[in-house]
């Protein structure tokens, strides 16, 4: 967790939770977001 993300529909975000192979809840500031698996927009910084 905590690691720094980026998702091309929602910007930088803050990873804040995890689901173990099913998704990742994200902090993107204005809003938070539960990104499910395959995480084909979401990129680790």
């Amino acid at each position: 967790m905590d690691d720094r993300v980026s998702h091309d529909r929602y910007g930088l975000g803050v990873v804040i939770g995890v689901e173990e192979g099913a998704a990742v809840l994200v902090d993107f500031g204005s809003r938070q977001e539960r990104i499910t698996a395959p995480y084909a927009k979401l990129v680790k910084l």
